[in-house]
This record gives C-alpha cells, sequence and structure tokens, in this order.
C-alpha cells in the first residue's frame, strides 16, 4: 500500500475533522457555552499536532490520539448539551474507523489497534455519557432553536464517515481478493491463465462439447536455449510465444500448462482449428527473439485433438500430448492432427 496515498487520505479527514471543529467553536459561541468554547481550543491543536504525525508517518499515534481524543469529544458535548443535538453519534462514526485503521496497518505491516477492543471501550463510554444524560439531564440548559438542525448536521457528517469508510474497508478487500484470485490462476511470467484455471475450464465443458478442440504447445528445444543463452533468454522466449499465441488464437483460452508448455482450448470446428494453430506455429518460426545481443530462433510443435462423445478431461488432454509428441519424434515445428 502506497505511504504518499496514506499520508494524502489522512491529511484530508484531519482537515475537514479540523474545520468541523472550529464550525462547532463558533455554535458553542451562539450557545453560549463557554466551558466547551475553551474546550474546542485543546481540540484544535489535537489535530494540529496531527498534521505532523502524519507527515512524520506516526500513524499509530496519530490515531490513538484522534480516537481519545473523539471519544472525550464527544462524552463531554453530550454531557454538557444533551443528546438532542446528536454528538454522541460521531462514536458510531469510529468504529469502521478502526477497523479500516486495523486493516491499513496490517498492509503497512504495522504495529495495529486490536479494533474490537477499542470498538467496546467507545460502546461503553457511550453507554455511560448517554445513560448520564438521560438520568440527570445535560449540564447546559439551552435554547433548543439550534438542536434540529445540528441533530441533522452530525447525523449526516456521521452516515458520510460510516458510508465512506465501510466502503473503503468492502472495496479494499474485494481488491485484496482480485488481486489473490488473479495470483492463484495467472501465470507471473507470461500473464497467461495457469493449469489450475484451464483445468476449471475444461471440468465445466459437458462432455458432448464434441465441437471444442485443445492443443498442447510445446517449444522445441527448450532447454538447449536456457543453456546456451541462460535462463533470462528462456523467460523472454517464454514471454514472446505466449503473446503470439494470445494474438493469434482470439477467442481461445490459452494457459501455460508447464515449464514450455501450453494448453490451448478452442472451439473452432475443422478445419479452422488446424489453420489457427498452423499460424501460431508459423508465427513463431518467422519472428526469432531479441534477447540483448542475440537472436534466438525458436519454434513450436503442437498436438491437438477435438474431444469425442463422453470422453474423460484426462483423456483428451492425453490425446493431444500423444499427438505432440508424435510431433516431437518426427521432426518437430509441426502441428499434428
Amino acid at each position: 500500500m502506497d505511504i504518499k496515498r496514506i499520508k494524502k487520505f489522512a491529511n484530508i479527514v484531519n482537515t475537514i475533522i479540523l474545520g468541523l471543529v472550529f464550525g462547532l467553536m463558533f455554535f458553542f459561541v451562539l450557545c453560549e457555552v463557554p466551558f466547551l468554547v475553551y474546550y474546542s481550543i485543546p481540540t484544535a491543536i489535537v489535530y494540529v499536532v496531527g498534521y505532523f504525525l502524519i507527515h512524520k508517518e506516526k500513524f499509530a499515534v496519530y490515531v490513538w490520539m484522534v480516537y481519545i481524543w473523539l471519544t472525550l469529544y464527544m462524552g463531554i458535548t453530550t454531557v454538557c448539551l444533551g443528546y438532542g443535538y446528536g454528538f454522541h453519534l460521531y462514536c458510531f462514526s469510529m468504529i469502521p474507523v478502526m477497523f479500516v485503521t486495523e486493516y491499513i496497518s496490517y498492509k503497512l505491516k504495522r504495529r495495529s489497534l486490536k479494533a474490537i477492543s477499542v470498538s467496546i471501550f467507545v460502546a461503553l463510554f457511550y453507554l455511560i455519557c448517554t445513560g448520564y444524560t438521560s438520568y440527570y439531564g445535560p449540564l447546559f440548559v439551552r435554547d433548543q432553536k439550534f438542536a434540529a438542525f445540528f441533530w441533522i448536521f452530525n447525523a449526516i457528517i456521521v452516515f458520510s464517515f460510516l458510508i465512506y469508510y465501510t466502503n473503503y474497508l468492502i472495496r479494499s478487500v474485494i481488491t485484496s481478493e482480485e488481486k489473490l484470485t488473479e495470483m492463484a490462476l495467472v501465470d507471473r511470467l507470461t500473464q497467461l491463465h495457469n493449469r489450475h484455471y484451464m483445468i476449471n475450464c475444461l471440468e465445466a465443458l459437458s462432455v458432448e462439447s464434441e465441437n471444442f478442440l485443445i492443443a498442447m504447445a510445446d517449444i522445441d528445444n527448450f532447454k538447449k536455449i536456457n543453456d546456451t543463452f541462460g535462463h533470462n533468454a528462456g523467460d523472454e522466449v517464454l514471454k514472446a510465444v505466449s503473446q503470439i499465441m494470445k494474438n493469434e488464437c482470439e477467442g481461445c483460452e490459452v494457459s501455460r500448462w508447464g515449464g514450455e508448455e501450453f494448453l490451448i482450448l478452442s472451439s473452432s470446428a475443422p478445419p479452422d482449428g488446424k489453420d489457427m494453430l498452423e499460424r501460431v506455429r508459423s508465427k513463431v518460426e518467422a519472428e526469432p527473439v531479441k534477447f540483448e545481443d542475440k537472436i534466438i530462433n525458436v519454434t513450436v510443435t503442437i498436438g491437438m485433438a477435438y474431444r469425442q462423445s463422453g470422453q474423460s478431461v484426462d483423456s483428451w488432454i492425453q490425446a493431444a500430448d500423444d499427438k505432440l509428441y508424435v510431433g516431437k519424434n518426427n521432426g518437430k515445428n509441426q502441428v499434428i492432427v
């Protein structure tokens, strides 16, 4: 996770909260509650210090400071004015923020807050403050003409935080899941799907899929390429051949089956299937791979097989593999049907 992005995000949130503090400070002046006006001064200082902590990447210290002060702020304003103004709602917005923070700390491999423990503490503090106010009433009884406005205003702020942070957490989880899925199903070097993905595709086909073909392709003399030019050159050959297969087998599933072997799944009917594979073979032969100052001539041998009625996936793959080895044992650089 990008530190610059985290710092930018934290600074935006800090600025929004600081702006709210000054806005509420003005409101406390209108309500003639001097204690809360004075309390807003150290509150503003907390968020000014927050910019310094964010700049120094002291995220754990910053989060703890904000959590503690927000909790106190919520409690004190509720006890002073009552919960008719909606200040007690801010504790609800803190809970998803805690879990997002724990997630970000995990991604950054830094010490994280225990969101469950902190959430329980905030909930208990909320119950104490609202319970006290409900039983004894607020410390300052003021004209309620502002109450409805601030209830709506505070509710909007709290819901905005709830929606934003919950969405952020869910989007982050979904993105992580997508990356994990890609890592599990995509070969990192060639960016082709891997063997596991292809097996799933084959098993999803009906046993009566007679119009589908599979082709097993193998780079000829690949060990010699590695021994002669090095493994980095071999990687470039794999990537070049993979790209040709993706370009020439449009609409097909192409996977890296293992090592220098590839498996192609296509619904092309005869003779289109063989024609497509011949284009792959000839294109690979016609386009040598350039690596550093070397030119590497590459060829592939391909065995293909249409599925027979009722044929199992393993038997179908074996049929294509048998054709491949016929080609390998009879000159290579050819397509065997």
